[in-house]
């Protein structure tokens, strides 16, 4: 087979899972806040951001309560995402007994250097070793200070059963690495917890992580792989929407070849440059049959996508560069129809209710002012990355 058509497995499913869809922070922190209240062991939480806002706070609070009852609390936070928490509520935590390490400071860095590209942009949590959650909601207000109905609109799961093993030890994994790095020493592991996942249903789940080492592609090739075998439909939601040349050709001949290819995208400007080379890829895309829909009632920061009705993904990676090349990401891909039926109605009341389709003729009547930012802005996305050196001939070609 071809480089541009992954085929070998770099990942393996498990069976015996229980998941449960959670939509944004509504349905995430209540049941996140849950489980480490009834933790007895062990709490262990990752986040990109933890902002000291209300919703920081009261998982923070949770936290503190499971380190005085005498479980084991350990927090790893990005150190750019979450630059401010040490001093805040880190700082807090830590009084609290809580231990709470930053992956890659950002203090006192003055020049851009490569490595500092490489964040923990993954959210994750186990509880117990026998609860975990995956997904893209970072630990802030949903709410940015806006109104309920315009609130971020986001994806987690809840995972019970066998896989919660294969994420813990991950954690385990990046959180000796970052105690290595600060201390200048590896330090003992945790203590196995007494609790080992049991079967908790019938669903069939696979993590995937990505990292600089031997899962560089794993996630992208996960995708390509769905969607070179995709008959019928693909739908997919995604933030920040830059693919590299081997996704957009996939997608195409998907789309080509009578697949009904579904983009959900960022509606609102969050970050100027990332917007406009999105909409540089429109052209393409609505020309081959691909539809594209805007998400306009809040900040869509989804990261999912629904195949044929039975493969589905949550997690924290976007379809850039940033997330497929140079963070560290975590995913988890369910082959269930029930679950994946749930995920891709939701994403259609979303489209239905909350976004808006870019039409071939809307597309083509852009101003000459339009165009050319888009164009500029994609140009300068392609020299970032080949600066960089990480996005190889997919990027830069």
């Amino acid at each position: 087979m071809s480089a541009a058509r992954p085929d070998a497995e770099s990942h393996h499913f498990l069976g015996g899972n229980r998941l449960q869809l959670l939509e944004s922070g509504a349905e995430y922190f209540p049941a996140l806040i849950a489980a480490i209240d009834a933790a007895i062991y062990e709490v262990h939480l990752e986040a990109y951001i933890f902002a000291n806002d209300s919703t920081g706070r009261l998982v923070a609070a949770a936290l503190s309560r499971a380190a005085k009852r005498g479980a084991a609390v350990r927090v790893l936070v990005d150190g750019f995402g979450a630059r401010e928490f040490a001093a805040g509520l880190g700082a807090v935590l830590e009084a609290g007994g809580v231990e709470v390490m930053t992956y890659r400071p950002e203090v006192g860095q003055t020049r851009l250097r490569r490595h500092r590209l490489r964040r923990l942009h993954r959210k994750l949590a186990v509880v117990d070793g026998n609860v975990a959650f995956v997904g893209g909601i970072n630990v802030l207000d949903d709410l940015d200070g806006g109104k309920a109905e315009s609130a971020r609109f986001d994806y987690a799961v809840c995972v019970e059963g066998p896989l919660v093993t294969r994420i813990h030890d991950h954690m385990r994994h990046v959180w000796r690495l970052v105690r290595w790095a600060r201390l200048g020493h590896r330090p003992p592991p945790p203590a196995v917890l007494p609790v080992v996942p049991a079967i908790r249903g019938t669903t069939q789940a696979a993590l995937l992580i990505r990292d600089n080492l031997r899962h560089r592609r794993d996630i992208e090739h996960a995708y390509l792989r769905a969607i070179y075998s995709a008959r019928r439909e693909i739908v997919i939601a995604s933030a920040y929407f830059l693919p590299g040349r081997r996704f957009r050709k996939a997608l195409l001949a998907a789309a080509k070849r009578g697949v009904n290819v579904k983009l959900l995208l960022q509606g609102r400007v969050e970050y100027v440059l990332q917007h406009y080379a999105t909409q540089s890829l429109y052209g393409r895309m609505l020309a081959a049959g691909v539809r594209v829909f805007e998400y306009e009632k809040g900040f869509l920061h989804a990261k999912v996508a629904v195949i044929d009705r039975d493969w589905a993904t949550v997690g924290s990676s976007n379809i850039d560069p940033f997330s497929l090349l140079l963070t560290r990401e975590a995913n988890v891909v369910v082959r269930d129809a029930a679950f994946a039926g749930e995920l891709r109605a939701s994403l259609e009341a979303a489209i239905e209710g909350a976004a808006r389709e870019i039409r071939v003729e809307d597309y083509r009547r852009r101003s000459w002012l339009t165009q050319l930012a888009d164009a500029a802005a994609y140009s300068l996305v392609r020299i970032l990355i080949g600066v960089t050196r990480y996005g190889g001939k997919q990027y830069t070609d």
